[in-house]
């Protein structure tokens, strides 16, 4: 399996507009972040982690050809605002994309592009709505199992492939979810910021989960420019954990 990147940072992304701190000023390329998904590519299948408003640049820079589908952490919209651009892959498949998400977040979806899905004029993205629950499913021969977590009230989902796990926007994984996380050997989490923040993980709580879980390597996502450099970060923490970065690769 290759992950890959395709952003790491909040709802704002990084450099934030018309802030003057020291990260969105004079921050390196490691420092800017676009709004955070992911790209998988396993078995010649390609699955992306949430489509955000900057999917269509995240295509672009990955050179990505093939999209077998998207799978949706939750609906809001640094998450789901990019998927109009899903248009080229239509054209080039000829069929809907598949897009996997929970019965509430396709009702969000059919709201905010409603015209997708109330109109037939051409050239309009087309969608194949694929619901997901507590259930593992299949994206062709690829079995992913959701996580449930809460963000803040908002239920989000994260997702096991393998002894790979992805779990963004969330400030509370249950019990009953962590049982999913036993064994596996890269976890990629949401660490927002240094202080407490209401609906994401703070730096020293994912820290503590990370700690809980155990994997082999952890990667933080998610990262606000108030939580400093990347490099300064990067210093502070243990072996095995690093700060996740746009265009970052990995095999796992």
């Amino acid at each position: 399996m290759i992950l890959s990147f395709l952003g790491t940072g909040t709802s704002q992304g990084v450099p934030v507009p018309a802030c003057d701190c020291n990260v969105c000023t004079m921050g390196t390329n490691k420092d800017h972040r676009l709004r955070t998904s992911a790209l998988i590519e396993i078995d010649n299948t390609t699955i992306c982690l949430d489509a955000g408003p900057d999917f269509r640049y995240q295509m672009l820079r990955e050179n990505v050809k093939k999209l077998d589908a998207i799978v949706i952490t939750h609906s809001h919209r640094d998450h789901i605002a990019g998927l109009d651009d899903v248009r080229s892959f239509n054209y080039l498949t000829k069929k809907p994309m598949d897009v996997y998400a929970t019965k509430y977040d396709q009702k969000e979806i059919k709201r905010e592009f409603s015209y997708a899905f109330n109109n037939n004029y051409p050239g309009l993205p087309k969608y194949n709505l694929i619901t997901i629950d507590d259930d593992d499913f299949c994206v062709n021969n690829i079995v992913i199992t959701p996580i449930r977590a809460l963000h803040y009230n908002t239920q989000v989902m994260g997702f096991r492939i393998g002894k790979f796990a992805y779990i963004t926007d969330t400030n509370y994984i249950p019990p009953s979810s962590l049982h999913k996380l036993d064994s596996i050997d890269t976890l990629v989490i949401n660490a927002l910021r240094r202080e407490k923040h209401p609906s994401h993980y703070n730096l020293e709580e994912a820290l503590r989960v990370i700690g809980f879980i155990k994997p082999k390597q952890a990667y933080l996502t998610h990262i606000s420019h108030m939580m400093g450099f990347h490099n300064e970060l990067e210093n502070e923490l243990p072996r095995g954990i690093n700060v996740a970065y746009d265009g970052l690769k990995i095999s796992i």
